[in-house]
C-alpha cells in the first residue's frame, strides 16, 4: 500500500502516540492485520496470553520509570517448551523499539548462525511484511534499517541522529568476545537472546557493557528451551534471580500448540524425562544430560547427616594454581564427611608450601591427614617434594595418566570425577554448603572420544565457555584417590567397583 502525505502524517501520529508508543501490546494490535481476510492472521484475533502479559509487563515497566529518578533496566528470560511462539514475541519486540524508539540499536543473537538467521530473522521478515508500517524499514539478511525516505525525514526535521539506528542479526564469538561489545545509543539499547541456554557466560559478561547509558529505553530479553541447569540462563532463574523477571512456560498451556505431540513426547520419553521437561513443560532438567554429576545429586549432599567413624583416616586433596587467575584450594575429608574447602589465592609455591605446613602443625595428632594427595600436572610436583622434604604424607597423583582401574576412561581424572559422582549418588555423603563448590562440581561436561573412553572436559575447555576452573572441586576429586581408604556406593559404573582402592596410579614424589 502507498501512502499519501497526509496519510504518512495520520500512520506517524498513530504510532508515535504514547497509548500505542508506550504500550507495546497496543502497537501489536495496531500494527498487524488480526483476523482480517485473507491473511495469514484472519483466524487470530491477537497474541496468545502468554504474549499478553508480556507485553502488559513491558508498559508497567515505562509507567513506573516515569515515576523514577533514575531509569531502570528490564530485564526478562523466559524458560518454555517448543512452539508457543518465541520467535514471533521476538520480532514483535524489535519491529515496537524501531517503530517507536526512533534512532535506537537492536543486537539479536543466537546460539547458532542457522538459528539466528533460518529462524529468528526469518520470522522476523514475516512480522515486517505484515506491519502496517513496513514501508520505514528495509531488511537485508542481517540487518534492518530506515529506509533512505524514513531516515532523511527523521534527521532533517526531528533531528534524530540515526548513526547508529538499526536492528542486527549478530553472532557472539567464545575467541573473541570483545567484538559483542561496543554498542551504545542515547535513543534505546535492546539486546535479544534466542536460544540463550546455550551461549556462554563471557558473553553475557559482555552484554552489560550494552547498557552503560543512562537512557530509560534499555532491554535484555532472554529466550530459550531450558537445556542445561547450569550457565547464566540458568542463573537468571535462580543465583540472580533478584535481577530478572523470569517466565516458564509449558507448551500444553498455549493455545493453538500440537497437544497431540506434546501427549506423544509424555508417552515416549516419560513425563519425567529431560526430554519431556525441557520440550514440553520449560522446565530445566535434573541434570544435564553430558554433564559428569547431577546437580540434584550435590545439593541434595549439603549438610546431609551421615554417620563418622572416629577411626576413618582424614584425607587432604591439594589442588594447585597453574594461571594467575586460578586459585589453589584444598579439600579435607574424612570418610563420607566433607569438612572444609579452602582456597588461596594468587601465591608462589614456597608461600603455599608454608600454608600447608602451618597448618599441619596447628592441627592435633588425631585430626592430622593420613595423606595429602597433590595433582603433579603444572606446578604441583615442586609442592609435593618440598612437603615431602618437611616429612608431610605428600603423595603426587598425576591426573593425565591412564585411569587406575578401568579402561573405560580417558585418564585418571576422568576417573576420579566419576568416581566422586558415585560417591554422591551412594546418599551417605556430606558436603559443606558452599555455593561455588556446588556450582563447580556440576559444571563440567564429559564426552565420548573415537575410541569410546569417556573423557572429562578440561579447566582450558571449559574456561572457553566463560565457565572458570573448578579448583575446589578437583580438589574433592583428588581425595578420591586415596590408598588408605575407599568410598561409594554399592553400585558400579561402566564395570568399575567404586569401593575398591585407586592404588596402581598413587605417585610417591622423592
Amino acid at each position: 500500500m502507498k501512502y499519501s502525505p497526509q496519510q504518512e502524517k495520520e500512520l506517524m501520529t498513530e504510532i508515535w502516540s504514547p497509548m500505542i508508543k508506550d504500550n507495546p501490546y497496543n502497537f501489536v494490535k495496531y500494527c498487524f492485520p488480526w483476523g482480517q481476510k485473507d491473511t495469514p492472521l484472519e483466524d487470530f484475533s491477537g497474541p496468545r496470553a502468554w504474549q499478553e502479559k508480556i507485553l502488559k509487563e513491558i508498559t508497567t515497566h515505562i509507567q513506573r520509570n516515569e515515576r523514577l529518578p533514575s531509569p531502570e533496566m528490564f530485564r526478562l528470560a523466559v524458560a518454555s517448551g517448543r512452539g508457543i511462539g518465541k520467535s514471533a514475541l521476538v520480532a514483535w519486540l524489535i519491529l515496537w523499539m524501531l517503530s517507536t524508539r526512533l534512532g535506537c540499536t537492536i543486537i539479536v543473537t543466537a546460539n547458532t548462525e542457522q538459528q539466528l538467521r533460518s529462524r529468528t530473522w526469518a520470522e522476523l521478515g514475516k512480522w515486517l511484511t505484515l506491519a502496517i508500517n513496513s514501508h520505514w524499514f528495509a531488511k537485508t539478511a542481517t540487518a534492518i534499517k530506515p529506509n533512505a525516505w524514513f531516515e532523511e525525514a527523521l534527521t532533517r526535521d526531528l533531528k534524530i541522529d540515526t548513526g547508529y539506528y538499526y536492528a542486527q542479526a549478530q553472532l557472539w564469538s567464545e575467541e573473541n568476545p570483545d567484538a559483542f561489545a561496543g554498542i551504545h545509543s542515547n535513543y534505546g539499547v535492546c539486546l535479544i537472546m534466542d536460544e540463550a541456554s546455550g551461549i556462554p557466560q563471557q558473553i553475557y559478561s559482555v552484554s552489560e557493557g550494552f547498557f552503560t547509558e543512562p537512557t530509560s529505553d534499555r532491554y535484555w530479553f532472554c529466550f530459550s528451551n531450558p537445556r542445561r541447569n547450569t550457565g547464566p540462563f540458568y542463573d537468571c532463574f535462580h543465583a540472580n534471580r533478584a535481577f530478572w523477571k523470569n517466565e516458564q512456560i509449558d507448551s500444553r498451556t498455549v493455545e493453538n500448540t500440537d497437544k497431540e505431540l506434546f501427549q506423544r513426547m509424555l508417552e515416549q520419553y516419560g513425563e519425567d524425562s529431560t526430554v519431556a521437561r525441557v520440550e514440553v513443560m520449560g522446565e530445566f532438567p535434573r541434570a544435564d544430560d553430558d554433564a559428569v554429576i547431577p546437580m540434584e545429586l550435590v545439593r541434595a549432599a549439603i549438610n546431609r547427616d551421615v554417620s563418622l567413624t572416629a577411626s576413618e583416616p582424614i584425607i587432604w586433596g591439594l589442588d594447585v594454581a597453574r594461571y594467575g587467575g586460578d586459585s589453589s584450594a584444598l579439600c579435607v575429608r574424612q570418610g563420607n564427611t566433607v569438612f572444609e574447602i579452602k582456597t588461596f589465592g594468587s601465591m608462589d609455591l614456597m608461600q603455599l608450601c608454608g600454608i600447608i605446613k602451618n597448618r599441619y602443625d596447628e592441627t592435633t595428632a588425631l585430626d592430622r591427614p593420613s595423606e595429602i594427595l597433590v595433582d603433579v600436572i603444572g606446578l604441583g610436583a615442586g609442592v609435593v617434594d618440598r612437603l615431602s622434604e618437611q616429612n608431610l604424607p605428600a603423595r603426587g597423583i598425576n591426573v593425565a595418566e591412564a585411569p587406575a582401574t578401568s579402561k573405560n576412561y580417558l585418564n585418571l581424572r576422568a576417573e576420579l570425577w566419576f568416581k566422586v559422582k558415585e560417591w554422591l549418588a551412594g546418599r551417605d555423603c556430606c558436603l559443606p554448603n558452599d555455593d561455588e563448590l556446588v556450582a563447580e562440581l556440576a559444571s563440567p561436561v564429559y564426552k565420548y572420544t573415537s575410541s569410546g573412553k569417556i573423557k572429562i572436559e578440561s579447566k582450558e575447555e571449559m574456561k572457553k565457555r566463560g565457565i572458570k576452573s573448578p579448583d575446589k572441586a578437583d580438589a574433592l576429586a583428588l581425595t578420591m584417590a586415596s590408598s588408605a581408604v575407599s568410598f561409594g556406593g554399592s553400585q558400579s559404573f561402566m564395570g568399575y567397583n567404586f569401593r575398591k582402592p585407586l592404588k596402581s596410579r598413587i605417585i610417591r614424589v622423592g
